[in-house]
């Protein structure tokens, strides 16, 4: 299943993303078959059901239908939820409560309505890089994603998508371990690095098909973004206006392979997406250290805290909107609090009593 970079083949429309239709491969993979609900099998290069557009880019298609359902919009959802780590000294901190936290919207505070501290079970995309670069690279990496989801919650389902210039899903939604490993070794490596045009499609592939609410997505790469169609700054936008996924990186960008120009702006490019999703950016000195990055990741994930709030401005108001979480708790001394920076609201159109007519 191919996930459209290069070709966008979607318009947004305050925050809709409309389905795409599949397109065939050549004819001797084209006539595969699946069964309702089942994943099309590996061989069949089927377009996304979101593209990774954001806002004002080039070569946008033109809107698309499909079928007799019309365009598929994103539901509203009033309520805002953030999924947030904490940590004291550099270690997490898990017997907080409600009260222990304050929420704060744009300077204003928010009443806190659900709050839980479970470990809940997430639906998560593996976004690997499939590059040239990373050909000797993969296995451990390989071994790594494993790893992490093996550490993870039993009942969390994850995607696998390999990209270079272009984005596959090598393995739709699974908790089938097997299943994720033949996804993961579909290494084909050549070309080059369209990282943000694969987070987004990631991104998009789980506002349209997570069965979890909360969503992580895992991406590693050994490299500068060389070939998206989109930019840093557009693919950040998209996935907050999706209310997206919490991005962690794994940016393997050791060795003399890039300048210092190049390292410099790779790294600033994963600190940014994972900063202003709520997640983190690891650079390990070495593959040996990926593994235990992994664990790391598996360990964050299940420890966050998810608080949820309806807030208190209108949502026919547009706008990015900044959120700011505090805890305190006695005793505990300074806590650093980790969440998305904010978020776009799914901004309803006035409706006239004209079109409310049936």
């Amino acid at each position: 299943m191919r996930l459209c970079s290069n070709t966008i083949l979607a318009a947004l429309l305050g925050g809709a993303a409309l389905l795409a239709p599949a397109q065939p491969r050549p004819a001797s993979t084209a006539n595969a078959q699946t069964t309702p609900g089942q994943a099309p099998p590996l061989t069949v290069d089927t377009d996304p059901v979101r593209s990774p557009d954001a806002g004002p880019t080039p070569s946008l298609g033109p809107l698309r239908k499909q079928g007799r359902e019309g365009y598929i919009l994103r539901t509203d959802v009033e309520e805002v939820v953030l999924n947030a780590t904490v940590l004291s000294d550099n270690h997490l901190v898990q017997n907080l409560t409600k009260n222990d936290f304050e929420i704060y919207e744009d300077g204003v505070k928010q009443n806190i309505l659900s709050f839980q501290h479970t470990d809940l079970p997430v639906s998560m995309g593996l976004v690997i890089d499939n590059s040239g670069s990373m050909y000797k690279k993969r296995p451990a990496v390989n071994k790594a994603a494993l790893d992490l989801v093996e550490a993870s919650n039993r009942e969390d389902q994850a995607f696998v998508v390999n990209f270079s210039d272009e984005a596959f899903i090598d393995q739709d939604f699974t908790s089938d371990i097997s299943k994720l490993r033949d996804g993961l070794s579909h290494i084909d490596s050549r070309g080059g690095t369209a990282l943000y045009d694969a987070i987004v499609a990631s991104a998009d592939k789980l506002a349209a098909d997570a069965q979890r609410p909360k969503q992580v997505l895992v991406v590693i790469t050994d490299g500068e973004d060389n070939a998206s169609t989109l930019n840093l700054e557009q693919t950040i936008r998209r996935v907050q206006q999706l209310s997206g996924p919490v991005i962690y990186s794994i940016g393997l960008l050791y060795g003399n392979e890039m300048d210092r120009g190049e390292v410099r702006r790779a790294r600033r490019a994963l600190e940014l997406l994972s900063s202003e999703t709520g997640g983190m950016a690891f650079f390990p000195k070495n593959l040996n250290q990926v593994d235990e990055i992994a664990g790391e990741v598996a360990r964050d994930i299940r420890t966050q805290y998810t608080l949820g709030y309806r807030s208190t401005k209108p949502t026919s108001i547009p706008g990015f909107r900044r959120v700011q979480v505090i805890a305190r708790a006695k005793g505990m001394g300074k806590l650093e609090v980790r969440t998305r920076t904010g978020y776009y609201p799914n901004v309803r159109p006035k409706q006239t009593a004209e079109s409310a007519q049936p």
